[in-house]
Protein backbone atom coordinates (compact mmCIF):
# COMPACT_ATOMS: atom_id res chain seq x y z
CA UNK A 1 0.00 0.00 0.00
CA UNK A 2 1.51 3.56 -0.85
CA UNK A 3 1.78 5.93 2.06
CA UNK A 4 1.19 9.32 2.09
CA UNK A 5 4.86 10.58 2.15
CA UNK A 6 5.74 7.83 -0.78
CA UNK A 7 3.32 9.80 -2.93
CA UNK A 8 4.18 13.56 -1.83
CA UNK A 9 8.24 12.53 -2.35
CA UNK A 10 7.64 11.14 -5.70
CA UNK A 11 5.65 14.39 -6.48
CA UNK A 12 9.31 16.50 -4.78
CA UNK A 13 11.61 14.12 -6.52
CA UNK A 14 10.21 14.34 -10.23
CA UNK A 15 10.31 18.42 -9.95
CA UNK A 16 13.67 18.53 -9.09
CA UNK A 17 14.74 16.51 -11.45
CA UNK A 18 13.75 18.47 -13.99
CA UNK A 19 14.93 21.27 -12.33
CA UNK A 20 11.82 22.48 -10.39
CA UNK A 21 10.38 23.49 -7.42
CA UNK A 22 7.01 22.01 -6.40
CA UNK A 23 5.84 25.43 -7.21
CA UNK A 24 7.29 25.34 -10.55
CA UNK A 25 6.17 22.20 -11.33
CA UNK A 26 2.16 22.61 -10.48
CA UNK A 27 2.42 26.09 -12.80
CA UNK A 28 4.34 24.39 -15.46
CA UNK A 29 1.06 21.67 -15.47
CA UNK A 30 -1.19 24.48 -15.44
CA UNK A 31 -2.56 24.34 -11.58
CA UNK A 32 -1.89 26.84 -8.99
CA UNK A 33 1.15 27.51 -7.89
CA UNK A 34 0.43 26.41 -4.26
CA UNK A 35 -1.31 23.20 -4.99
CA UNK A 36 1.82 20.95 -3.57
CA UNK A 37 3.14 23.67 -1.20
CA UNK A 38 3.59 21.51 2.01
CA UNK A 39 0.80 23.46 4.21
CA UNK A 40 -1.75 21.59 1.51
CA UNK A 41 -0.64 18.33 2.90
CA UNK A 42 -2.43 18.07 6.05
CA UNK A 43 -5.50 19.76 6.50
CA UNK A 44 -6.12 22.18 9.83
CA UNK A 45 -7.59 19.31 11.68
CA UNK A 46 -4.60 17.48 10.65
CA UNK A 47 -5.81 15.14 8.27
CA UNK A 48 -4.23 14.01 5.06
CA UNK A 49 -4.23 15.40 1.98
CA UNK A 50 -3.22 13.04 -1.17
CA UNK A 51 -2.89 15.18 -4.78
CA UNK A 52 -5.69 14.43 -6.89
CA UNK A 53 -4.73 11.82 -9.58
CA UNK A 54 -6.02 14.84 -11.95
CA UNK A 55 -3.21 17.34 -10.72
CA UNK A 56 -0.48 13.74 -11.15
CA UNK A 57 -2.07 13.22 -15.05
CA UNK A 58 -1.11 16.66 -15.27
CA UNK A 59 2.35 17.01 -14.37
CA UNK A 60 3.02 13.44 -16.22
CA UNK A 61 1.91 15.16 -18.92
CA UNK A 62 3.75 18.47 -18.20
CA UNK A 63 7.24 16.66 -17.57
CA UNK A 64 6.70 13.71 -20.07
CA UNK A 65 7.61 11.02 -17.14
CA UNK A 66 5.43 7.95 -17.67
CA UNK A 67 3.23 6.54 -14.82
CA UNK A 68 5.71 3.65 -13.96
CA UNK A 69 8.51 6.32 -13.48
CA UNK A 70 6.43 8.51 -10.85
CA UNK A 71 5.57 4.73 -9.36
CA UNK A 72 9.73 4.28 -9.26
CA UNK A 73 10.44 7.61 -7.44
CA UNK A 74 7.75 6.65 -4.87
CA UNK A 75 10.93 3.95 -3.62
CA UNK A 76 13.00 6.63 -3.33
CA UNK A 77 16.42 5.86 -2.65
CA UNK A 78 15.61 2.16 -1.93
CA UNK A 79 15.37 1.46 -5.87
CA UNK A 80 18.84 0.15 -6.70
CA UNK A 81 21.27 2.41 -9.07
CA UNK A 82 21.78 1.65 -13.07
CA UNK A 83 25.03 1.98 -14.49
CA UNK A 84 24.70 4.20 -17.30
CA UNK A 85 27.30 4.99 -20.31
CA UNK A 86 29.30 8.40 -19.42
CA UNK A 87 31.09 10.29 -21.62
CA UNK A 88 32.14 14.25 -21.84
CA UNK A 89 29.96 16.49 -23.98
CA UNK A 90 33.07 17.43 -25.94
CA UNK A 91 33.21 14.13 -26.42
CA UNK A 92 30.00 13.35 -27.85
CA UNK A 93 30.72 15.03 -31.10
CA UNK A 94 33.35 12.08 -31.75
CA UNK A 95 32.23 9.43 -34.00
CA UNK A 96 31.68 6.22 -32.32
CA UNK A 97 30.00 7.01 -29.46
CA UNK A 98 26.41 7.10 -31.20
CA UNK A 99 24.19 5.37 -33.76
CA UNK A 100 22.17 7.11 -36.05
CA UNK A 101 19.39 7.20 -34.24
CA UNK A 102 21.41 8.72 -31.18
CA UNK A 103 21.67 5.41 -28.89
CA UNK A 104 24.76 4.87 -27.28
CA UNK A 105 27.11 2.19 -28.91
CA UNK A 106 30.40 1.26 -29.03
CA UNK A 107 33.56 0.93 -25.88
CA UNK A 108 34.81 3.76 -25.53
CA UNK A 109 32.23 4.79 -23.04
CA UNK A 110 32.97 5.32 -18.98
CA UNK A 111 30.25 4.50 -16.37
CA UNK A 112 28.47 5.79 -13.28
CA UNK A 113 25.43 4.48 -11.49
CA UNK A 114 22.16 6.59 -11.13
CA UNK A 115 19.40 5.44 -9.25
CA UNK A 116 15.78 5.21 -10.71
CA UNK A 117 16.87 5.69 -14.46
CA UNK A 118 13.67 4.35 -16.59
CA UNK A 119 15.21 4.29 -19.64
CA UNK A 120 17.44 1.51 -20.53
CA UNK A 121 19.51 3.52 -22.97
CA UNK A 122 19.75 6.64 -21.52
CA UNK A 123 23.17 7.87 -20.91
CA UNK A 124 25.00 10.40 -19.06
CA UNK A 125 27.19 13.44 -20.52
CA UNK A 126 29.55 15.94 -18.55
CA UNK A 127 29.79 19.38 -18.77
CA UNK A 128 32.56 21.58 -19.59
CA UNK A 129 33.12 25.11 -20.13
CA UNK A 130 30.34 27.73 -19.02
CA UNK A 131 28.06 27.81 -22.49
CA UNK A 132 25.72 26.32 -20.35
CA UNK A 133 25.86 28.67 -16.73
CA UNK A 134 23.77 29.38 -14.76
CA UNK A 135 21.65 26.12 -15.10
CA UNK A 136 24.45 23.44 -15.52
CA UNK A 137 28.15 24.60 -14.51
CA UNK A 138 31.18 22.95 -15.66
CA UNK A 139 31.63 19.43 -14.16
CA UNK A 140 28.01 18.84 -13.99
CA UNK A 141 26.42 15.83 -15.31
CA UNK A 142 23.18 15.58 -17.64
CA UNK A 143 21.25 11.97 -17.49
CA UNK A 144 20.16 11.63 -21.37
CA UNK A 145 16.92 9.88 -22.82
CA UNK A 146 17.09 9.29 -26.43
CA UNK A 147 13.87 6.66 -26.58
CA UNK A 148 11.96 9.74 -24.85
CA UNK A 149 9.92 11.84 -26.37
CA UNK A 150 10.69 15.85 -26.99
CA UNK A 151 8.33 18.90 -26.95
CA UNK A 152 8.84 22.52 -26.81
CA UNK A 153 10.00 23.83 -23.89
CA UNK A 154 11.88 20.54 -23.03
CA UNK A 155 15.60 20.34 -22.70
CA UNK A 156 17.18 18.75 -25.39
CA UNK A 157 20.63 17.40 -26.64
CA UNK A 158 20.87 17.89 -30.31
CA UNK A 159 23.74 16.59 -32.65
CA UNK A 160 24.63 18.13 -36.16
CA UNK A 161 25.30 15.97 -38.95
CA UNK A 162 28.65 17.71 -39.19
CA UNK A 163 29.14 16.66 -35.95
CA UNK A 164 28.41 19.62 -33.95
CA UNK A 165 26.84 19.02 -30.28
CA UNK A 166 24.72 21.08 -28.57
CA UNK A 167 22.67 21.05 -24.99
CA UNK A 168 19.49 24.12 -25.53
CA UNK A 169 16.34 24.52 -24.84
CA UNK A 170 13.78 23.31 -27.49
CA UNK A 171 12.11 26.22 -29.03
CA UNK A 172 10.19 25.53 -31.89
CA UNK A 173 10.19 22.84 -34.51
CA UNK A 174 8.13 22.78 -37.69
CA UNK A 175 8.43 20.45 -40.24
CA UNK A 176 11.64 22.13 -41.80
CA UNK A 177 13.17 23.33 -39.48
CA UNK A 178 14.04 23.42 -35.59
CA UNK A 179 14.77 26.29 -33.71
CA UNK A 180 17.11 25.81 -30.14
CA UNK A 181 17.24 28.79 -27.54
CA UNK A 182 20.33 29.08 -25.51
CA UNK A 183 20.78 27.98 -21.59
CA UNK A 184 23.01 30.90 -21.02
CA UNK A 185 21.78 34.46 -22.41
CA UNK A 186 25.59 35.41 -22.90
CA UNK A 187 25.22 32.87 -25.91
CA UNK A 188 22.79 33.23 -29.55
CA UNK A 189 20.25 30.66 -29.93
CA UNK A 190 20.40 28.63 -33.26
CA UNK A 191 18.14 27.47 -35.89
CA UNK A 192 18.88 24.71 -38.21
CA UNK A 193 17.08 23.05 -41.01
CA UNK A 194 16.10 19.37 -40.37
CA UNK A 195 17.75 17.76 -42.55
CA UNK A 196 20.95 19.00 -40.73
CA UNK A 197 20.21 17.09 -37.61
CA UNK A 198 21.20 13.56 -36.90
CA UNK A 199 19.64 13.12 -33.69
CA UNK A 200 17.86 14.95 -30.64
CA UNK A 201 17.60 13.79 -27.55
CA UNK A 202 15.68 15.06 -24.06
CA UNK A 203 17.86 15.81 -20.96
CA UNK A 204 15.87 14.16 -17.99
CA UNK A 205 17.81 14.93 -14.95
CA UNK A 206 21.07 16.80 -14.10
CA UNK A 207 23.48 15.72 -11.12
CA UNK A 208 24.67 19.37 -9.81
Amino acid sequence: MLSHDQVWSAVDALAERHGMSASGLARKAGLDATTFNRSKRRGGDGRLRWPSTESIAKILEATGAGLDEFVALMGGGTERAQRIPLIGLAQAGSGGFFDDAGFPVGGGWEEIAFPNVVDENAYALEISGDSMQPLYRDGDVIIVSPASSVRRGDRVVVKTKEGEVLAKELKRKTARTLELKSLNAEHPDRSFDLDQIAWMARVMWATQ
